[in-house]
Parts: C-alpha cells; sequence; structure tokens
C-alpha cells in the first residue's frame, strides 16, 4: 500500500456532454470556456456571498492544509506525459451551486454525459462509473463502461498505476486500485482508459487515462466526477503536452462569466489588459504536486516595506512554506510572521476602529461609519513582490471584504500550521489575467478587465 499525498480540491466544475462518435486524432488543445461565478443565478447578497465562500474556503484549506504534513514527508513519483493534445472544441460552462461551475464532455463511444469538477489542486480525471458499485445521486446517468468498446482496464503494472500520486493505491484482481482523499470528500475506483469528448458543436475526442470511480465519503453536489490540472502526472495538461492555461476571474459577487484559457489562447499579449504583464519563475516543490508555487520574497502596505523576511517566505528544501496560487480559496493565507506584519501595517494605515469582534473566519475586521459602505472607505494598495522585481498590486477590492453591514475585514488570515504556504487566493487573483506557463516554468499576470476578455 502507497500513501502519497491528500488533494486540493478546486471550484470550478466541467461537464461533458456530446451528440456524435468522433473520430480520435491528433490535435492542440486550443480553446476557451467562460465559466459562470460560483453564485452566478443565485439570490444572495454581496455580503452573504463573501460569508459563504470564506466559510467554505477556510472549512477547505483547513481540512486539506492539516493533512499536508504527511504529504510533505512523502515524495511523488516521476512524471509522465502522453503525445495528444486537442483542438477544435468548443467548450460551453453553465452555472453550478454556489460552489463552481459546469462544463460539458462525455465518455466512451459513443459519449455519456458526465459532469466533472475542474480541480487544480489535483491530478486525476475521474468519474462515477457503475463497474465500482453503487455511487452517489448526480444529476446525469452513471457512466456504464459495458456500453463502450473504447473502455480498457490498466493493469498494476502500467506506468500512470507505478506513477499516479495517490493518497493509497493497492493491486486487485491485477487492477490498479486507488483512493484519493480531497480533503473535503474521498473517492476511490481502478484506473483505466478512456475515449472523451470535448465540446457541444464542434467535438474533438482523445484517449486518456481517468478513474473509474464513486465517491466514497462527501459530495460534488450532482457532479459525476472531478478533472485534475495540478502538476501531478495524472492531469489532463500532462497527458495532452498541453504547455500553459490561463485565466481570469471576476468577481464573483458581480454573477459574470470568467474565461479560461488553453495552449494558444493562453496569451496574455493577445488581450487587452488594464495594467503592465509581469512574469516570475514557476517552482517546483521537491516532495509533493499539490500546488503552483511562485517566488514571494516581501509585502508592502502603501509605500511601507513590511518587516517580512524572504527567507519566512520562501519554499524550503523539506517542502515546506513557500507560496502557491490557488484558484479555489477564497481567502489569501500568509505564514504567521508576515501575518502579524500586515495586521499591524493595516491598523495603522485604516482609519476605522477595529471591532471587538470577528466575523466568522475573518480575524481581523473594522466598524464602518453608520450608513456607509466599504466602497466609501479609501485604503493602501497592498503590494506582493516577487524574486526579480516583479510586483502584484492589490487594490481595496482584492483584500477587503464587506461580509457583515457596518464590517469591513481583511480578507487575509494566517497559515493554519507551521510549514504550511502562504496562499494567493482567487479573491487576490479578480481582475488579473493570470498564465501558467508549464514548458517556460513561468507565471505571468497582468490587471484586466476580465469581464472584457
Amino acid at each position: 500500500m502507497a500513501y502519497h499525498h491528500p488533494h486540493h480540491l478546486l471550484l470550478v466544475f466541467l461537464a461533458i456532454v456530446a451528440t456524435a462518435t468522433p473520430s480520435i486524432a491528433i490535435f492542440h488543445f486550443d480553446f476557451r470556456f467562460d465559466t459562470d461565478g460560483p453564485f452566478s443565478g443565485g439570490r444572495l447578497s454581496r455580503r452573504d456571498m463573501w460569508r459563504r465562500a470564506a466559510l467554505e474556503s477556510k472549512a477547505r484549506h483547513a481540512t486539506t492544509s492539516a493533512r499536508l504534513a504527511k504529504a510533505l514527508s512523502k515524495p511523488c513519483d516521476g512524471t509522465g506525459s502522453a503525445t495528444a493534445d486537442i483542438s477544435g472544441a468548443d467548450v460551453t460552462v453553465t452555472p453550478f451551486t454556489h460552489q463552481g461551475h459546469v462544463l460539458s464532455v462525455g465518455i466512451g463511444t459513443p459519449p455519456q454525459a458526465s459532469k466533472v469538477v475542474l480541480d487544480m489542486g489535483s491530478d486525476l480525471l475521474w468519474s462515477q462509473c457503475s463497474l465500482v458499485g453503487p455511487s452517489v445521486a448526480q444529476e446525469e446517468p452513471v457512466y456504464d463502461p459495458s456500453r463502450s468498446p473504447t473502455f480498457s482496464l490498466l493493469p498494476c503494472n502500467s506506468t500512470p498505476c507505478a506513477e499516479g500520486a495517490f493518497t493509497s493505491k493497492s493491486c486487485t484482481d491485477r487492477r490498479c486500485q486507488y483512493e484519493n482523499d480531497y480533503g473535503v470528500l474521498t473517492a476511490g475506483g481502478v484506473l483505466a482508459t478512456e475515449t472523451f469528448t470535448f465540446g457541444s458543436h464542434h467535438e474533438v475526442a482523445v484517449n486518456l487515462t481517468f478513474g473509474c470511480g464513486k465517491l466514497t465519503n462527501g459530495t460534488i453536489a450532482g457532479a459525476s466526477g472531478i478533472l485534475g490540472l495540478s502538476p501531478g502526472p495524472l492531469s489532463l495538461l500532462k497527458q495532452l503536452s498541453i504547455p500553459k492555461f490561463s485565466y481570469c476571474l471576476t468577481p464573483f459577487a458581480d454573477r459574470k462569466t470568467s474565461p479560461v484559457m488553453f495552449g494558444a489562447m493562453a496569451d496574455l499579449a493577445k488581450y487587452k489588459t488594464t495594467g503592465k504583464i509581469q512574469t516570475v519563475p514557476l517552482l517546483k516543490n521537491p516532495v509533493e504536486d499539490l500546488y503552483y508555487y511562485v517566488p514571494m520574497v516581501g509585502i508592502s502596505l502603501g509605500t511601507k516595506k513590511l518587516d517580512v523576511s524572504a527567507e519566512s517566505l520562501e519554499l524550503q528544501a523539506d517542502g515546506t512554506g513557500g507560496t502557491a496560487v490557488d484558484s479555489a480559496t477564497t481567502l489569501a493565507y500568509l505564514v504567521p510572521p508576515a501575518f502579524e506584519a500586515l495586521k499591524q501595517a493595516v491598523v495603522e494605515a485604516v482609519k476605522l476602529p477595529a471591532a471587538n469582534k470577528t466575523v466568522d473566519d475573518y480575524p481581523m475586521c473594522f466598524v464602518l461609519p453608520k450608513g456607509m459602505t466599504m466602497d466609501g472607505v479609501e485604503v493602501p494598495q497592498l503590494v506582493l513582490h516577487f524574486d526579480g522585481g516583479a510586483e502584484m498590486v492589490l487594490s481595496r477590492d482584492n483584500y477587503f471584504q464587506e461580509p457583515s453591514p457596518g464590517m469591513m475585514c481583511l480578507a487575509v488570515v494566517p497559515s493554519p500550521f507551521e510549514g504550511a504556504p502562504s496562499v494567493i487566493g482567487n479573491v487576490q487573483q479578480q481582475n488579473m489575467h493570470v498564465l501558467y506557463d508549464l514548458e517556460k516554468r513561468t507565471f505571468s499576470y497582468a490587471p484586466t478587465q476580465c469581464d472584457k476578455l
């Protein structure tokens, strides 16, 4: 029995819907889809959205972070990739619960409709599957491999079985059985290969390694499974040799779509930005493939450089620390010394009385003048400094929220345990077009009006 890291669940949903049986070919995976925000179509107020997102974000991050210590002592296996990629697929994304978004895709020959969670914190693509027994309720019929001649189980001595960074795996009846812990849910099954169809009007198909599985604990609110986009060896990115991808998150309170681009469409220079494009290296954690890391070396509030050493933010040789970028986590996380320095600077800079109580999971709040909203408060910009001189400049709405009437709260919290990374969350990335270039190992970003892309 092998043990590897648990996975961090990202909150964007995909679903695969197809109507015809396309031929498999070699393509470039160059396409865009537009995701609806987590609360799109709902009736929650902006404050209620902030509070719910913060509660879910902190609960999820705490669960996975509590297990991250185990991952840091377990080296990941090697990486592998396939030679196929895709182009020509048009992907339509529709709202899917308050937690994420849904995209359509088909499994098997002919394609069977499925909904899978797009997750930047795990690498395995899997769907609930009738082969492995009863499954939890989902919106689409459960995928039945007996109806697809292109389904094939993978043996224990296969490369994906050997390379997969599962929470645990075993060999039974010459099948590669796995289990993955996502923090808020657990799923298990058997590894196999199958044809996956992308697009609803212009369909393309590829053969992918995936998990024929089921949820053993938790729920994904009617979805069928998960599609991983982490740096891990079994991710869609590795299997299809996708060199780069980008996204541009609109503020979820605006209820507007957020574009995600793959391949050649992921190019910041092709799109209008409201600020300059900056690029920093993507760092590799030596012992786990859970996050994408960037070299943050300092923090400023306005013109004041905070007393935060670069060493306290550095990714260590044992895999601890560092700064990760995560589009699932709502709040930002800072290692305790950096958080305390920021908290003190914010108290000095914000000309409002500090609240004598906290709101839900916000540790630092201020009392707004009667009748005033956060929109009327001026605060200095928060600046994240990276190795090489790049800076990420964050406005008030990227690090403050108003989760309760009359309360303006810092959307930054301390990392939950020693060795946990700092995290740049999705609030910090809103109206920021970010690009992950996996070939060049770089992370690029530029302020952008994301709903205009």
